[in-house]
């Protein structure tokens, strides 16, 4: 198991927790990556906002990830499932990619299983992240 510390303010870990149930509520039949998300939420090492480092991912945060297989980078935006809109490369804290990337830190990789295999990805760049820009309400 991965022993990377996450960052997390009290903000968001109560959004998710309240994601989570209402998840569970909806779908009774359980979910792996509500499962992994609560797993790095017990975790988490919950900090006020000013106190989460500017290279982690967080919620809301726009990140440059690279594919270490083709090269091909990528820039999402991890998002709570209302805002998920993949035209707009916004993807769900519970989407499989969205679960593995929360918490990584810039030079980190981490893999993310599709149909055909296992993909590694590297954070290349934090593009914005709320907690370091002082938008501490998103």
């Amino acid at each position: 198991m991965d022993a990377r510390t996450i960052y997390m303010t009290e903000f968001d870990v109560e959004r998710l927790h309240t994601l989570i149930d209402e998840a569970k509520r909806l779908d009774r039949h359980g979910n792996e990556y509500l499962e992994s998300l609560e797993i790095e939420l017990s975790r988490a090492q919950v900090v006020a906002p000013t106190d989460v480092p500017a290279d982690v991912i967080t919620m809301n945060s726009r990140v440059c990830l690279r594919d270490l297989d083709s090269q091909e980078e990528l820039i999402v935006i991890l998002v709570f499932p209302r805002d998920a809109d993949i035209v707009q490369d916004k993807i769900s804290v519970l989407a499989p990619i969205g679960t593995a990337m929360l918490g990584y830190r810039v030079g980190d990789i981490f893999t993310w299983t599709v149909p055909d295999g296992v993909r590694q990805l590297q954070v290349e760049k934090i593009l914005y992240q709320p907690e370091a820009a002082g938008d501490h309400h998103l």
